[in-house]
């Protein structure tokens, strides 16, 4: 039973010869331990300096070889997500974009005055001042056109269509598919220190006749852009836009969630299911624990990025839920940044002894690979799980 047999095993209901392992996105400092030089895999804001500098063709082939690499010399690893930022879909070649103004140490200001800043601790940019949030009023009339979408350039999927020649025929592969429709802000964003945050979600009280033909207008377009990212080879789609909880709770209430979020998560997932065969694989962060119901009546068939941290019990979602939609997680991202090998194998054996019975699991950590995890602890974790895998 080779990886992708295995996985598919466990979509099914089947117990099979070991458990599945595979990670939301592994980061830069982890893959470059293991590959024996640097690179721009999941390196998101190297990875922007460089587009900011127009090498983009150099970003890119480092995407595609590093990452290939990686996956080649981490071969315990039977899941690849070719879908997340910074190492699956590419700018088009020939891509250009604005350099914006370094106005003090590690923060630069766009023409529009847009802000952002770079974080030592995750290695990444975020935006910390939008002066267009709020700027426009929307109505129902802005999303009465149905949508039309312009052809994405092929050479946006160089590096997804490379990791699926390389491993489609053993690994299974996660790929890109149209944005999920989760959580519409309109005229906002999920960075809240630009303010996009609170202005959208106040569109639900203030606004909410708009909201919903935003809703119906974004399931229409996404559902399309399914025909266009969606890749010949890939086992199933990932909705990891955007998260739906911090770890105190939802962002919006259950009763709003299910009243405008939950018909389109719905629609979006039957079209991948129904025009792709294909299942769809959830990633969210947070204290989700008031909209599993929803999760499982959505359809999501596996649930990633079940964070103990944010008062999630994976045992408890693998009693009460396994049998519709299967958990992936285990290990705590925080003890791969801060613990010590001998936690991580304290981690992986508790998994495999509570979460391994009777199938239907796959191991991985609570979300990623993440920045600052210590190198001997990854290694820790691959050892530790290869030794208790098998059934």
């Amino acid at each position: 039973m080779n990886s992708k047999d295995c996985v598919k095993s466990v979509l099914c209901g089947d117990v099979p010869d070991r458990v599945p392992w595979g990670e939301f996105s592994i980061d830069f400092d982890t893959v470059a331990k293991v590959i024996g030089h640097e690179t721009y895999y999941r390196a998101k804001a190297r990875s922007q300096f460089a587009f900011w500098e127009g090498r983009r063709d150099e970003v890119v082939q480092s995407w595609k070889e590093d990452g290939i690499e990686f996956f080649k010399k981490i071969d315990c690893l039977d899941i690849i997500n070719v879908s997340a930022m910074a190492s699956g879909v590419a700018p088009p070649e020939g891509y250009e974009c604005e350099k914006p103004k370094k106005i003090s140490e590690n923060t630069w200001e766009y023409r529009d005055g847009t802000v952002i800043k770079y974080s030592e601790l995750t290695a990444d940019l975020t935006i910390v001042h939008n002066p267009n949030v709020g700027k426009q009023h929307f109505t129902p009339d802005h999303f009465e056109n149905e949508p039309v979408s312009e052809p994405v350039d092929e050479s946006c999927f160089e590096v997804v269509d490379a990791f699926i020649e390389e491993f489609g025929d053993d690994r299974y592969i996660i790929g890109p598919c149209g944005h999920e429709v989760g959580i519409v802000l309109l005229g906002g964003d999920f960075t809240e220190g630009g303010g996009g945050f609170a202005h959208g979600l106040m569109q639900y009280h203030d606004n909410p006749e708009t909201v919903r033909a935003a809703y119906r207008y974004e399931v229409k377009n996404n559902n399309m852009l399914d025909h266009q990212y969606i890749r010949p080879g890939q086992d199933a789609a990932m909705f990891g836009h955007q998260d739906f909880a911090s770890t105190h709770g939802p962002f919006i209430s259950p009763e709003m969630f299910r009243e405008f979020a939950l018909p389109a998560i719905k629609e979006r997932v039957a079209n991948v299911h129904d025009e792709f065969c294909m299942p769809v694989f959830k990633h969210a962060c947070g204290n989700n624990n008031k909209l599993l119901d929803m999760f499982v009546e959505a359809g999501y068939d596996v649930y990633q990025s079940i964070q103990r941290t944010a008062g999630m019990d994976i045992g408890r979602i693998k009693e009460k839920y396994g049998d519709r939609m299967i958990p992936w997680g285990g290990l705590d991202v925080e003890d791969l940044v801060s613990g010590t090998p001998a936690d991580i194998k304290r981690d992986v054996r508790y998994a495999m002894e509570h979460l391994k019975p009777r199938g239907r699991y796959i191991f991985g950590s609570t979300h990623s690979i993440a920045v600052g995890t210590h190198y001997d602890n990854f290694i820790a974790m691959a050892d530790e799980f290869v030794k208790l895998r098998y059934y």
